[in-house]
């Protein structure tokens, strides 16, 4: 009997110094690293073999009480202690997974735990935050189903849905990004991630990075999500992300231009552009009741918790949708949760039994129903094709006129970034009253709104909408952009070009006031600053001739750009992964490769790579800014 054990035998207790001896026995009988500590991902099959009664999240609730010397890591003596505050537990009375859950930090009362609701108390604040177990349940069932048999992760698939084991799988970023490249195909160039077995922290930090802001390049709101955060675990961030990033790719699908029926939902007086203003979830509703009003039936639906929890309307939307697979049979049942069970069966009979349970469907949870419902609707969209006539002109117009999509696009993400409310969706209208570029120029130039003199109170008449948007020209104006011959009601009306010309000198504005609070003078940094700066790092990163402007047909191959993230980084460019950027296709993988390294170091992207291929110097800027403005940080 060693030393160390007897040690260890007087630190812990609970502990004998024979069981110790045991237990650094086992410890050094995993596969560990050259100092000698054990990955946080591999502790629980090591604890089973000493403690086999002991489910996941009991461990990691002890593992969370231990104060540890490297991250991710387990040494030795840290095994013991997580192995005696199990013991303790056990001579507490504390055994089991529910005991485990009651004990987790934070679980106020027997209610709670009934519930199914775990709350997380942050550690020095007085404030909770919930994690409901169902929605980690689907989730996880979610990324064990999409991601199964992935080259990079499979081998740590499937995640157990029933304990907190997500939440430490996620720690590393890459199944984040894994997520949202199965959501939003073709977000993230892949060849960016590190990947492996054993990462070390820094190699972790990028590829948060890389899920953070390729996040917020899909549309997701990520305020006050860093990339420790995602290390650390926070359960309730984590699964906020992963929700957006899984209604993203649920609702992607419900667009005009991918399906073209929708037109058939059009209301009797409304028109294209009244339909094309609504998010995607309502257009969801709207679709949901379409086939009730087809079905014959009375009743419709107006949200997605306490219209479906009976079961009736989605009963009657499945024997619509599938008549041969699905009857009204369930109608005849009373008992709520069996009546449940018997319209998920009918679910199943066409492949659709997912994101629900009879308890979540009769309890109402808005986000396992609607994902429930939007799985339903582009697996079985059940829309008949238009008809080729002149009936839908203006429909074809709008799919053959959308040269202001990609701008807007970006505009309105970098919008939501500021965490303005409301969200955007659609730039054109969600701008109207004017509110939300009020909040963006109080962002950019603090104290600049009056606020007391804006009308804030929703909905507005179209006349205090202009007399915000006036007040955000005038705005404009004070501060120098270029507005002439705009005015408030142009931009309360929409008009593509003009709204375009205002935010992107918001936009702008943005990114050069950055830039000239980093830099070590603090004065003004013009277009010609950020194109000298591009010249000088790329000529110690790589072999382009400099570029004149933004709009240098040399930016078209990417390999500039990649010049420039390597001259920033030494070595983060894979030379083998550069193409000579000739063909469409060359210049395109250059182009993803660049976006998806910036945002690993750190970088805010909304631009595509069709902007860099297509060399739009505005979407240029943004990028070389954001460049610049993390190189200065």
């Amino acid at each position: 009997m060693s030393n160390d054990s007897l040690w260890l035998a007087k630190k812990y207790p609970v502990l004998k110094p024979w069981d110790i001896d045991t237990l650094v026995q086992e410890f050094q009988r995993q596969d560990l690293d050259a100092n000698k500590g054990l990955s946080q991902r591999k502790l629980f099959d090591a604890v089973k073999l000493v403690e086999p009664q002991h489910e996941y999240d009991e461990v990691r609730n002890a593992l969370k009480k231990i104060s540890l010397s490297r991250p991710d890591m387990v040494d030795q003596d840290e095994f013991v202690e997580v192995i005696a505050i199990l013991r303790q537990g056990n001579k507490s009375g504390g055994s089991g997974v529910g005991n485990a859950a009651r004990a987790f930090e934070g679980i106020t009362s027997e209610r709670a735990y009934e519930r199914r609701t775990i709350l997380k108390s942050e550690q020095n604040t007085s404030s909770a935050h919930t994690i409901n177990e169902d929605e980690r349940e689907e989730f996880t069932n979610h990324i064990n189903l999409a991601l199964a048999g992935d080259s990079d992760i499979g081998y740590r698939l499937p995640i157990n849905p029933h304990t907190m084991q997500l939440f430490d799988e996620a720690r590393d970023g890459l199944i984040l990004s894994k997520l949202i490249n199965y959501s939003m195909p073709d977000t993230i160039d892949e060849r960016v991630l590190n990947r492996g077995k054993r990462l070390s922290p820094f190699q972790i930090t990028e590829n948060n990075n890389v899920a953070i802001n390729s996040a917020k390049a899909i549309g997701c709101s990520v305020v006050n999500i860093g990339s420790q955060d995602l290390a650390e675990g926070r359960e309730h961030l984590i699964l906020g992300l992963i929700w957006q990033i899984i209604k993203k790719g649920l609702l992607a699908n419900i667009n005009i231009k991918l399906h073209p029926e929708l037109y058939r939902l059009l209301e009797d007086g409304e028109t294209l552009e009244d339909f094309l203003k609504l998010p995607p979830d309502m257009i969801l509703l709207r679709w949901f009741n379409y086939h009730l009003a087809a079905a014959g039936w009375h009743r419709r639906v107006s949200n997605f918790s306490s219209d479906i929890k009976d079961s009736e309307n989605y009963t009657v939307l499945l024997s619509q949708l599938v008549p041969a697979e699905c009857t009204r049979a369930p109608l005849h049942e009373r008992d709520l949760g069996e009546r449940a069970e018997q319209m998920l069966q009918n679910a199943d009979r066409i492949g659709c039994r997912r994101y629900v349970s009879p308890k979540t469907v009769v309890n109402g949870n808005p986000k396992l129903n609607l994902a429930f419902v939007a799985h339903l609707f582009n697996t079985h969209p059940c829309l008949e094709p238009l008809e080729d006539t002149g009936e839908h002109a203006e429909l074809d117009d709008y799919l053959f006129h959308d040269q202001y999509d990609r701008e807007a696009r970006a505009f309105a993400l970098w919008l939501n970034s500021l965490n303005v409310d409301p969200f955007v969706n659609y730039l054109f209208e969600d701008i109207k009253d004017g509110i939300v570029l009020l909040q963006a120029f109080d962002t950019i130039f603090p104290g600049s709104v009056n606020w007391k003199k804006v009308n804030t109170r929703r909905p507005l008449m179209r006349f205090k909408q202009i007399e915000n948007t006036n007040t955000a020209v005038d705005l404009g104006q004070a501060h120098n952009f270029s507005l002439v011959g705009i005015q408030g009601a142009d931009l309360t009306d929409g008009v593509p070009t003009l709204v375009l010309a205002v935010v992107w000198q918001l936009m702008r504005a943005n990114i050069l006031q950055t830039l000239a609070s980093l830099s070590s003078h603090g004065q003004r940094v013009t277009d010609q600053d950020m194109i000298q700066w591009a010249n000088r790092v790329a000529q110690t990163g790589g072999q382009a001739q400099p570029i004149r402007s933004f709009s240098d047909p040399a930016l078209a191959s990417g390999r500039f750009l990649l010049d420039v993230l390597n001259g920033m980084k030494p070595g983060v460019v894979d030379p083998q992964l550069v193409t000579p950027g000739r063909s469409d296709e060359d210049m395109k993988q250059n182009a993803k490769y660049a976006i998806s390294i910036a945002r690993k170091l750190g970088a805010t992207i909304f631009l595509l790579p069709e902007d860099i291929v297509e060399v739009k110097p505005k979407m240029i800027l943004t990028f070389i800014g954001s460049l610049m403005a993390i190189h200065h940080t």
